[in-house]
């Protein structure tokens, strides 16, 4: 009577266990590893649970042998597992899963306990068994008028896992012709066997190269298009006008502070006293300065700001030869204490 293969590796796992007794409470290592690891909501009941089966769910995962022997918690349940995949009978067999009725019945329904078949004696069934006595893990001998039926894991039919590589989609192998510029030898023999005239040397890749060219082109049409629609869309004036050697942009005509009051004063003044509408612009001129040198004086003037010096130079040569229209006098802009100008929103990059 040969040992069925899967059930040998469940027995060497028991053997390594006989003696566990459970705690006063009920409480077993398995059960709370079964808590822990197979039911999904981690019920703390199946801490101190009967725990006959869950050791055998248990040395399952100590050997790997999960899909073949299966892990629950209910001897019923396992029971039907196995006589659902054909792998349920009456002949005991060293390695497989035993199924007990105290009451003598054959029914599946009925069992209340399960074991391992360490080896078989006649009509004696030497077995290892979980919360045997109530308790313990330990070695039984048990007769065949209590069993119901076995459980071969060895049966148990698993899919073999397979390892599938990923293959990118753009890493396909390039055709021959494309990579050496070679004809295949194939397409040359069905060309002789048709009977064809040999049209002499074939230049390789004409297609290949002339569709490049055409794409090229394309994309460059393309690439010129949109570069001039951007360019067209594009302010013919810098955001912030700067002066050579990149002074700030004021209004022609400064607005005067009163006889006898300073920047400084309005400074000190500014956290509890209203300030008239006018001295409101000349501090908003002053903290305007002050946050844009902050953001702008780490750029290096001579290399960095000649952006802005070139542009202007530009928008003026293309102003002098535009048509010649009546002068309109542009609204002065709208500052704002809160306003930060935006002297980056394009032009050379900030390092």
């Amino acid at each position: 009577m040969q040992t069925d293969p899967v059930g040998k590796k469940l027995l060497e796992i028991a053997k390594d266990q006989l003696g566990y007794t459970e705690k006063g409470d009920g409480y077993t290592k398995f059960g709370d590893w079964y808590a822990d690891n197979v039911d999904g909501d981690h019920d703390s009941y199946f801490k101190t649970a009967p725990w006959c089966d869950m050791f055998l769910a248990w040395a399952a995962f100590k050997a790997g042998v999960e899909e073949q022997a299966g892990q629950f918690a209910s001897t019923v349940l396992h029971a039907k597992w196995f006589a659902k995949q054909d792998a349920f009978g009456t002949e005991p067999v060293p390695g497989a899963l035993v199924f007990f009725d105290w009451n003598g019945s054959d029914d599946i329904d009925q069992i209340d306990h399960v074991g391992l078949v360490e080896r078989v004696d006649g009509k004696q069934i030497h077995t290892i068994e979980a919360n045997a006595d109530g308790y313990k893990l330990m070695r039984k001998v048990r007769h065949m008028d209590q069993i119901v039926g076995f459980g071969y894991p060895g049966k148990i039919k698993v899919e073999p896992k397979t390892e599938q590589k990923y293959t990118p989609k753009h890493a396909a192998p390039a055709p021959v012709e494309a990579v050496t510029g070679q004809v295949p030898a194939a397409a040359v023999r069905t060309q002789q066997q048709d009977g064809a005239p040999h049209p002499g040397p074939v230049v390789p890749n004409q297609e290949v190269v002339l569709g490049g060219l055409l794409a090229f082109v394309l994309c460059g049409t393309v690439a010129l298009a949109a570069g001039k629609a951007a360019a067209a869309k594009a302010p013919t004036a810098p955001p912030i006008r700067v002066r050579k050697r990149g002074r700030h942009h004021r209004p022609a005509v400064p607005v005067e502070l009163p006889t006898g009051l300073t920047p400084a004063d309005l400074d000190d003044a500014e956290s509890h006293t209203t300030v008239m509408p006018v001295l409101s612009l000349a501090a908003a001129h002053q903290a305007e300065d002050r946050e844009f040198w902050g953001r702008i004086a780490h750029l290096q003037e001579d290399e960095e700001l000649a952006f802005w010096d070139d542009l202007h130079a530009e928008s003026t040569l293309t102003a002098a030869n535009a048509p010649v229209a009546a002068p309109v006098a542009a609204p002065e802009p709208v500052r704002s204490a809160h306003a930060v100008p935006n002297v980056f929103a394009s032009g050379p990059n900030i390092r």
